[in-house]
């Protein structure tokens, strides 16, 4: 925080991340307020999230490429746009389906390019390569500060004056975080010479990523988390009506517990010295995750619900915050985008299809078997990955001596042991 660039990005990020959320539950409860479909939920889910499958990687070579301070203004811009054009039609009583999948899709093609952008952007704002966890750990603790007052504030609102409203503070949020932007002084980077084709890079970049054993192992769990765990958050709305019994206020509070978790979670990560103990988390995480919505999924109570979901919350937060700080202290500058580019498809890239998954499956066997099936799901995966732990710490050892992240001699084997 002691850096301008980054103060200047945190205050501006989370008043636009309150609203982001707000709209998130607002737009969830409209589809299931039109629809009465669980399915339908699943539906705008996958609208929303399958744009990253297709463009992910291409928009990590934008990243490498391209002043990342200019890309990260227009794509707040547009995310603007989107949320008062979707205001607008819900206000004037206009807004069908369809407008809500376009619109949903074209918020996931904003994001698909800003999310490792803003990923990448964080070496750029702190400068100091040492400070890059912490950085991370804040990020996530304001991402979800940000979940922790803004659906608890969206549950009122809706009951109060509707969704439009809003999809309307979300889109004047967004004021905040494009002026913050331009008040920043920004050294531009010094791009190396790009003489391939952009799909040759897309390509090496790949090859890099999961032709290494950590970064390959992390990617691969983090994308079963996007696949079975996730996608709890789009069954949520039914949980909130129809197994508790509650309205928007209930989903609203749902919401905001998870996200009371996660930020509990974030700022334990950032209280961390360093990255040492990184791998081990992710895999227990992962575990605490699985097990919390089973644990939601048998709750008929929301006071049961609540801490439950919290728990879920903070596994989950820990497990992928603690993935990127992994990911961001092994990685070669010049490849950095196109890695998170990589972060963000493995868990995008197939929570499109795990929100379809769920919201069929919720339609045939209901939201509670559903949420049980993922959950086992997610605790198999973490056993496969504890049971590599040990290959994975050699690895990153090396490149942690070679980054002088650890020291080599002395202290180096038990800095193995510590990983």
């Amino acid at each position: 925080m002691k850096n301008r660039n980054y103060r200047l990005f945190f205050s501006g990020q989370i008043i636009s991340l309150t609203g982001t959320w707000m709209q998130q539950v607002a737009l969830g409860w409209l589809v299931y307020r039109m629809t009465n479909s669980s399915l339908l939920l699943g539906l705008v889910a996958f609208a929303s999230q399958i744009p990253g499958l297709f463009f992910m990687a291409f928009s990590g070579v934008v990243a490498d490429r391209y002043n990342r301070h200019k890309l990260l203004v227009i794509t707040q811009a547009l995310a603007m746009a989107q949320a008062l054009i979707l205001s607008v039609l819900v206000l004037n009583g206009s807004i069908r389906i369809w407008h809500i999948i376009a619109l949903s899709s074209f918020l996931g093609l904003v994001n698909v390019f800003d999310i490792p952008i803003r990923q990448s952007f964080v070496i750029d704002l702190i400068g100091r390569k040492e400070d890059l966890g912490n950085a991370i750990a804040l990020n996530s603790s304001m991402f979800n500060a940000a979940r922790l007052i803004g659906p608890a504030v969206a549950g009122v609102l809706i009951a109060l004056a509707g969704e439009g409203v809003c999809f309307l503070v979300n889109g004047i949020s967004y004021i905040a975080v494009i002026l913050s932007l331009l008040a920043m002084d920004i050294k531009p980077r010094k791009a190396a010479a790009r003489t391939t084709h952009v799909f040759q890079e897309i390509k090496e970049g790949f090859r890099y990523a999961f032709g290494f054993a950590p970064i390959r192992s992390i990617l691969l769990l983090l994308a079963l988390m996007g696949l079975m765990g996730s996608p709890y958050q789009i069954l949520l709305p039914v949980f909130a009506r129809d197994i508790l019994g509650g309205g928007p206020h209930t989903l609203g509070f749902l919401t905001s517990m998870a996200g009371f978790g996660a930020l509990a979670g974030a700022m334990y990560l950032a209280m961390r010295k360093n990255v040492l103990g990184l791998f081990t988390i992710m895999a227990s995480t992962a575990v605490i995750f699985g097990c919390g919505i089973i644990f939601f999924s048998f709750s008929r109570s929301l006071w049961l619900s609540m801490p439950v979901i919290a728990i879920s919350g903070f596994a989950l937060m820990v497990q992928m915050a603690s993935g990127n700080t992994l990911l961001q202290t092994m990685v070669d500058e010049d490849k950095r985008g196109r890695v998170m580019s990589f972060y963000t498809l493995s868990f995008m890239g197939t929570m499109p299809f795990g929100s379809l998954i769920a919201g069929s499956l919720a339609s045939e066997i209901g939201a509670p078997d559903t949420l049980l099936i993922a959950g086992c799901c997610c605790i198999v995966g973490a056993a496969i990955f504890m049971k590599r732990l040990p290959l994975l710490r050699a690895h990153i050892h090396r490149i942690y001596v070679q980054k002088d992240i650890i020291p080599e001699v002395a202290k180096g084997i038990q800095m193995v042991a510590r990983l």
